[in-house]
């Protein structure tokens, strides 16, 4: 069952559940630590989907500016700045974007990361040419989500790319085994989307036309990525 939490109040779970509970098996999941079985299918995947954001990316970002939007440890941001973007790289957690900044420090391309806690959707960001939300919203309603998609592609001149948990029978049963866990080791409730209904609504976004998917599913990690165009 979604609890129907509204924007603010998920986003209040979100920052409470990396800031206080989760940061540490945050920090050892992204890192290279040993980790179990069923933790490395979950990196696997998340490294996989990383990789497909960034193929969706120029090979050469000189003079673009682009959003890590729920940066998490950094290193789509890293990897982006890397290419010459100029990287706004923003986080709910302020003890993910203190990681995120201590390990980018020795990184050669760190001067163009701009590590910031905060809201995602703050429009003192500015104009952007990429937005990348991986797993960014993925706890929020259909409606949240939709409208978080559309305000960051009004401020966006090339191409929003986001993940979303695709709603299958799949999912719904990986969901249900879940809630066997202690909640404190688990995260906000993730929302599942109907794929149909998503690429409706965002079919009627001004300016703005669908371009590339790819679906992972790696162990309990199972998402999927879409290209939101706005130029």
């Amino acid at each position: 069952m979604m609890d129907g939490a509204t924007y603010e109040e998920r986003r209040g779970q979100i920052e409470t559940y990396f800031d206080r509970t989760a940061v540490a098996a945050w920090a050892k999941l992204t890192s290279t630590a040993p980790v179990g079985k069923i933790r490395s299918l979950v990196r696997a995947g998340r490294d996989e989907m990383r990789g497909t954001l960034l193929s969706w990316l120029p090979a050469d970002m000189t003079g673009m500016r682009l959003l890590d939007a729920g940066c998490g440890t950094g290193a789509l941001a890293l990897e982006a700045a890397s290419r010459g973007a100029e990287v706004v790289a923003i986080d709910l957690s302020a003890q993910l974007v203190a990681l995120a900044a201590d390990r980018a420090a020795s990184h050669l391309a760190s001067h163009r990361v701009n590590f910031q806690a905060g809201d995602m959707l703050a429009t003192d960001h500015g104009r952007f040419d990429y937005v990348v939300l991986m797993d960014s919203i993925i706890h929020y309603r259909a409606a949240d989500a939709i409208a978080a998609l559309e305000t960051l592609a009004a401020r966006t001149n090339k191409a929003v790319l986001f993940t979303f948990a695709p709603r299958t029978p799949v999912l719904g049963t990986m969901l249900t085994i879940g809630k066997l866990f202690p909640r404190g080791d688990r995260s906000p409730m993730i929302e599942p989307q109907s794929e149909v209904r998503l690429r409706r609504a965002l079919a009627e976004i001004p300016g703005a036309t669908i371009g590339q998917a790819k679906r992972i599913k790696s162990g309990f990690y199972f998402s999927q990525a879409m290209e939101l165009k706005t130029c």
